[in-house]
């Protein structure tokens, strides 16, 4: 949503960061590009101002910014947090056309009862979009998300490297993700900050 064509503009950056910003900057050929790796976090996070429907402005919140150490790099800034939006990751998977998606911070998730996905924006005048993200601000600013409500899996995934290995409300909750998207495989999850902390699926 930081994409200068596509995002919450005026809220962006100053560059394409999607794929059709790769292909422009590196000259590439886009029929050789045979995967496009989306990478998403298991909630969302925003530095900076502009609009965040699924922010949540409460315990939970802090505890998401706490646990998962939101700071930005460059500038240390306290990153805002909420729940995973889906209406923004089907917009961003219809721009670039994920072939697989990389769910990283899956263990930050652990402690919770229960975990909430947005899976709908109400917009003001009453209709209900699971796909399309407003382009005016005003709008976005007015939005109510709808949520689906999971139960959380209050046990340690950090470290976790296989698959089998999580929790069953953990799997749930990844192939709830993959279902909503459009059937675009998460075929890595990251489960803590090391390198290693990775499971790879076929």
């Amino acid at each position: 949503m930081l994409d200068l064509d596509h995002g919450t503009y005026p809220f962006v950056t100053s560059s394409s960061t999607g794929l059709g910003g790769a292909v422009q900057a590196l000259a590439l050929n886009p029929t050789s590009i045979k995967s496009v790796i989306g990478v998403l976090k298991a909630y969302t996070t925003r530095v900076g101002s502009g609009p965040f429907p699924s922010e949540q402005l409460n315990e939970d919140g802090d505890k998401l910014q706490q646990v998962g150490r939101e700071f930005g790099v460059t500038t240390g800034r306290r990153r805002r947090c909420g729940w995973l939006d889906l209406v923004l990751a089907r917009y961003s998977h219809a721009i670039n056309h994920y072939t697989a998606l990389n769910l990283t911070k899956l263990d930050v998730l652990d402690d919770f009862d229960e975990i909430k996905v947005g899976v709908a924006y109400i917009l003001p005048d009453g209709t209900r979009t699971t796909f399309t993200f407003p382009a005016d601000p005003n709008v976005v600013d007015k939005i109510q998300v709808e949520y689906a409500t999971l139960p959380g899996w209050k046990s340690n995934t950090m470290g976790v490297t296989r698959y089998e290995d999580l929790p069953p409300n953990a799997r749930a909750y990844i192939e709830f993700i993959e279902r909503e998207i459009g059937n675009v495989p998460v075929k890595w999850i990251g489960t803590g900050p090391a390198r290693e902390h990775m499971i790879a699926r076929d």
